[in-house]
């Protein structure tokens, strides 16, 4: 049996914003960032909540937000009493208001102690929605979510289904301000959530439709929607293809980029998004032993032409290099400007924490703590996978 959950209400397109007219309640709180609020998007949010009859106040959060910080979002919620949480701007603004929700609405529980295997019972007091500001994440659509544990020095991986928000609003009129560098990351976290469902062991007909669409999408638009902040198709295009890679993880799951790459963001401090950029090649090439077809499967759609599903392979890991060559990104953790001597102090770290993942239950190709830690070496180097 496959359990596929999505959000109630998805408003995709040029002015799905307005949507927020037609929102029934009372008080939101409206979970963001500075930059975020900086800009005005939170008060063209509150704008359009007030003309629903919808009053707002705005909480502010770091960039990958701590645990602490969610703690007093919940307080704030708790003494605000909103019947809407609105998660604005990337994924970990999206993260922490689907975090502060949950506490806001179980004051009994922990940040930690919430799983998969957990009744939550929520949206007694609340509902969520999901407005992406960046096209990479997909939290606007997904039951993950990650927060920074800064005493653990990784990142705190929490899922539940009841985390699905009940209104995701994908509109591209905001990721149109992205910087250069941020479209190219936030497009390969995309594409590492796709690639990852497709292959993923519990995959199903439902996630490989979800994702292999935004796989397509994502080798057409986005070298243009880097190229071309004007490029209003290509940004639009990117959007929804984040939103639909979303939906395909979270109803299928991510594996070895996100498990390793969440450790290097908490271990190493790389961002996520070139966290995923630069691991995902050498995922391909450590996977392709066990999931050579649904890789071949995937360059044919993108368009590789090759006799065997060795060749189609190899060439798309050439393709998703040269993808990274053309979006100026590093192909490594040394050109991503980690020092060795950092590196080698803290490699049994990376590939015991990583180990500790629970995504790794996604990835096809089971992982070892050797294996972990000979990744780690391979992909500061720069070698190519052969083990």
């Amino acid at each position: 049996m496959w359990e596929i959950t999505v959000p109630r209400t998805i408003a995709a397109g040029e002015g799905a914003l307005e949507y927020l007219k037609q929102i029934k309640g009372n008080r939101a709180l409206i979970v963001t960032g500075k930059t975020v609020k900086k800009m005005g998007f939170a008060d063209k949010v509150a704008n359009y909540l007030k003309e629903a009859g919808i009053r707002s106040e705005v909480f502010v959060v770091e960039p990958e937000p701590s645990v602490e910080t969610v703690i007093k979002g919940a307080e704030v919620a708790r003494n605000y009493g909103p019947d809407l949480i609105v998660g604005l701007g990337g994924g970990s603004n999206i993260d922490a208001a689907k975090a502060i929700w949950v506490l806001y609405e179980r004051p009994d529980l922990e940040a930690g102690s919430i799983n998969p295997f957990i009744k939550l019972e929520l949206r007694k007091k609340a509902r969520l929605i999901g407005i992406p500001t960046t096209s990479g994440s997909g939290s606007e659509v997904t039951w993950a979510t990650v927060i920074t544990n800064p005493g653990e020095e990784r990142k705190m991986e929490i899922a539940n289904k009841e985390l699905v928000p009940d209104i995701a609003i994908v509109d591209p009129e905001f990721p149109r301000t992205m910087p250069r560098k941020l479209v190219a990351e936030t497009g390969f976290d995309a594409l590492t959530h796709a690639i990852e469902a497709y292959v993923a062991p519990v995959g199903n007909d439902f996630s490989d439709a979800l994702a292999i669409k935004p796989i397509q999408l994502i080798f057409k638009y986005l070298r243009r929607s880097y190229g071309n902040p004007e490029d209003n198709e290509a940004k639009t295009k990117m959007h929804i293809a984040a939103t639909m890679a979303g939906m395909a993880f979270s109803n299928s799951e991510v594996g070895v980029v996100h498990a390793l790459g969440h450790v290097t963001g908490g271990v190493l401090k790389v961002p996520h998004g070139r966290a995923m950029t630069i691991i995902l090649p050498y995922s391909v090439e450590y996977n392709a032993k066990v999931a050579m077809q649904k890789y071949a499967e995937i360059a044919k759609a993108v368009g590789i032409k090759a006799e065997t599903d060795n060749e189609a392979v190899e060439k798309l890991v050439e393709a998703l290099r040269k993808l990274q060559r053309e979006l100026e990104e590093p192909a490594s953790l040394r050109e991503a400007g980690i020092r060795r001597e950092e590196f080698e102090k803290k490699l049994d770290d990376l590939a015991s924490k990583a180990m500790k993942s629970v995504v790794l239950r996604g990835n096809p190709r089971p992982l070892t703590l050797e294996e972990a830690r000979k990744l780690f070496v391979y992909i500061y180097e720069g070698k190519k996978i052969d083990f």
